[in-house]
């Protein structure tokens, strides 16, 4: 079973291993597997739910939606994205609402800038702001901000704090962690990383973590999401569309890594430069 821990400076308990549907399927038998996939990772304690109006243009939300229907909305913690073609202030409000009404809910728990845009990023988070105040979105943060995106965002609020910062972040992109990491601990903004496993780039088969896997009885995409959410501030949303998939995904929560294997992954895959922060 998932465990929580606490999401950031909000003092709300949240899944350590939420779920991320990106490219989620909209159709046929594939839909009902990631239907099936999406509720058993419910059932495993995996409640945090990630989307974004980008998704399908909007078709994603909408499925969520369905496949959430019978599901108590208090058990589950929601996150969904604007676009920042949307982000002035009145289209991040409508943007928020138009979410709503897709994923069939009367508020979000998490409401994110999808990543930095054209739109003065202090109207968006005014109306990121005023979301919170009228009841729409618990929480507000962005979404592939860089440090010094993130002290901009940051500025601009008056009455609400950033709760996330959702980032790339997986073993070989673990830039995040030379000054992001250490400064989302400090200001208690939890850091919330897409695309663990790199999209195939970190290899399964790769002799540190099959090495690791065999010591503990595990699975390396077990090995991975444990690393990566082995800090406080860590939180991870892989995707999975499959009932195996799910399941060993939500296996992670009960691996502890010891000083021994988070030195040999440092070895295998270094941290590398502090240059920008990969975003989409």
């Amino acid at each position: 079973m998932v465990g929580k821990k606490s999401f950031g400076a909000t003092g709300v308990a949240v899944a350590t291993i939420g779920q991320g549907s990106w490219n989620l399927p909209e159709s046929g038998a594939r839909r009902s597997e990631a239907k099936r996939a999406l509720l058993r990772g419910i059932e495993l304690g995996m409640t945090h739910v990630d989307t974004a109006e980008m998704y399908g243009n909007g078709a994603v939300e909408r499925a969520l939606g369905e496949f959430l229907a019978g599901v108590p909305r208090q058990s589950l913690f929601v996150t969904t994205k604007v676009l920042p073609s949307n982000a002035t202030y009145e289209g991040t409000i409508a943007a928020c609402e138009r979410s709503l009404r897709g994923l069939q809910m009367d508020h979000l728990d998490l409401f994110l800038l999808h990543w930095a845009g054209r739109h003065p990023l202090e109207e968006t988070m005014h109306a990121l702001e005023t979301l919170v105040v009228q009841g729409k979105t618990r929480f507000i943060g962005v979404s592939n901000f860089d440090l010094d995106e993130l002290r901009e965002a940051q500025s601009y609020l008056r009455t609400q704090p950033i709760a996330s910062n959702q980032v790339l972040y997986n073993l070989a992109e673990r830039g995040i962690e030379h000054r992001l990491l250490p400064y989302c601990a400090e200001q208690g903004i939890a850091l919330v990383g897409y695309t663990p496993f790199a999209r195939g780039k970190t290899s399964r088969s790769d002799a540190t973590l099959t090495g690791i896997a065999a010591k503990h009885g595990t699975s390396t995409h077990q090995v991975m999401l444990a690393f990566l959410t082995r800090a406080p501030a860590l939180f991870a949303i892989p995707k999975a569309a499959s009932m195996a998939h799910v399941e060993d995904n939500a296996g992670a929560a009960e691996l502890h890594l010891d000083a021994e294997d988070l030195a040999a992954i440092d070895r295998a895959f270094p941290i590398g430069d502090d240059g920008p922060l990969a975003s989409l």
